[in-house]
C-alpha cells in the first residue's frame, strides 16, 4: 500500500529494484570534522585504455565498486548526442558547438548562444522542447531573479542541446515538432551513435529531466566513448568526434560556466575532455584514449570531483593544478575544521575479470 504521506505525484507505482541486485558500490569519498568521519560517499569508478589485444578493445586500468552495473549517465551523454547531430550535418562555431554539449549555468552568454543557434536556422525559442527551469548557476540564478526573471526553457541548463536538436531537424527536413520522441529520426540517430561510441546496447531506456531519451549504460561503456572523443582530437581531427571534443576543450566556459568544477578541470588541464551529469556522474577523456568514469551512488554532487582527481592522479596525470577542486574544506564557525576528500579506494586490487 502506498504511503499517504507521499506527495500526489509520488503515488504512481514504480519499479522497486531487488535488494540483491543493487550495485555493489565502494566507499569513494569521506568527509571528516575534527578527525571524526562525518559522512561517507559510496560509488563506482573505472579507468580504461584502448587495447587492441583485449577481447573488446578496451583494457581496465583501475576500478572500484561496481563499474559494470547499468546506470543513467544523465547529462554526460550530451557530447555523444552532439556527435550524432554533427554527423547529421549540424555546423556551428566552436563556442556554440560546446554549448550543444553543455549543462550550462544560465549566464547571458549561454542564453544568447542558444538563441543564436535557433536564429541561424530560422527558429525561435518556441521550437524548444525542454522543460522550464531557473538558471542552474547560483550567481546566475540570483541575478536572473533580481531582474524579475522566471523559469523558462531558455534558462534551463540543457537549452543549448535542445536548440541544436531543433536546428538539426531543420537541416535534415525532419519535423521539429516532436523531436524528443524516441521514434523521431533524430533520436534514432542519437541511439545508434551512443551504441557505436560506447560499444553497448542500452540495458533499458528512460527520459532525462529535460525530456530527452535516456539510456542505461555502464561506466565502462561511457569511459570508452569519452576516450574516443578525446583522442580523436589528436588522431582524427576531421572527424565528428574531434569536432565536438575540440569545441568543448576550447570553450570550457560554455560547457558549464564560471566557477564550475568541470570548466576549471578543462581550463587547468588542457587536453582533457570533461562532462558531468546529475546524480553524481563525471566523465573525463584523455588525449591518449584513456578515460575515467565516476558514479556517486547517493547522487550527491560534492564527491564527484575529488574522486575523479584521485583517479587521474593514479593514471599519472599531473593533478597539482587541480588542488582547488580535489578536496572541499569543512567549516565550523567560519574556520576550517575538516575536509571532504577521496578515500584510498585504489588500495583494493583491480578486478581482473573486468
Amino acid at each position: 500500500m502506498l504511503s499517504p504521506a507521499l506527495p500526489v505525484h509520488a503515488q504512481t507505482p514504480v519499479h522497486t529494484p531487488d535488494v540483491m541486485a543493487l550495485p555493489q558500490h565502494a566507499a569513494l569519498a569521506v568527509q571528516t570534522r575534527d578527525g571524526l568521519v562525518e559522512s561517507i560517499h559510496y560509488g563506482s569508478v573505472i579507468a580504461t585504455a584502448p587495447d587492441e589485444t583485449a577481447d573488446d578493445g578496451l583494457r581496465t586500468l583501475l576500478s572500484a565498486g561496481d563499474p559494470l552495473a547499468p546506470f543513467y549517465p544523465r547529462s554526460s551523454l550530451k557530447p555523444l548526442q552532439a556527435v550524432a547531430m554533427v554527423s547529421a550535418g549540424l555546423e556551428l562555431p566552436a563556442d556554440l558547438l560546446a554549448l550543444t554539449a553543455a549543462s550550462h549555468s544560465g549566464a547571458a552568454m549561454h542564453r544568447d548562444g542558444a538563441l543564436r543557434i535557433l536564429e541561424m536556422h530560422g527558429l525561435t525559442a518556441d521550437a524548444l522542447g525542454n522543460s522550464t527551469d531557473l538558471p542552474y548557476g547560483t550567481d546566475e540564478r540570483d541575478a536572473w531573479l533580481r531582474n524579475g526573471g522566471t523559469a523558462t526553457q531558455l534558462t534551463q541548463n540543457c537549452s543549448g542541446k535542445h536548440a541544436a536538436m531543433a536546428a538539426t531537424c531543420v537541416i535534415n527536413g525532419w519535423p521539429v515538432s516532436g523531436y524528443l520522441d524516441p521514434e523521431h529520426p533524430l533520436q534514432q540517430l542519437v541511439a545508434t551513435t551512443v551504441r557505436n561510441l560506447t560499444g553497448e546496447a542500452p540495458e533499458r531506456t528512460s527520459t532525462d529531466g529535460c525530456g530527452t531519451p535516456l539510456f542505461a549504460l555502464t561506466l565502462r561503456g561511457m569511459a570508452r566513448a569519452f576516450g574516443r572523443l578525446a583522442t580523436a582530437v589528436v588522431t582524427d581531427p576531421e572527424s565528428t568526434e574531434a569536432a565536438v571534443g575540440r569545441a568543448m576543450m576550447q570553450h570550457p566556459e560554455m560547457v558549464a560556466g564560471v566557477g564550475r568544477d568541470v570548466t576549471e578541470l578543462m581550463r587547468l588541464s588542457p587536453g582533457l575532455l570533461a562532462k558531468d551529469g546529475f546524480e553524481g556522474v563525471q566523465l573525463v577523456g584523455l588525449p591518449d584514449g584513456r578515460a575515467v568514469a565516476v558514479k556517486i551512488s547517493d547522487g550527491g554532487d560534492r564527491a564527484r570531483m575529488p574522486v575523479t582527481v584521485r583517479a587521474l592522479e593514479a593514471l599519472d596525470v599531473d593533478t597539482a593544478p587541480l588542488a582547488g577542486i580535489a578536496t572541499g574544506v569543512v567549516l565550523g564557525g567560519g574556520r576550517p575544521v575538516g575536509l571532504l576528500q577521496a578515500t584510498d579506494f585504489l588500495s583494493t586490487p583491480v578486478t581482473e575479470a573486468l
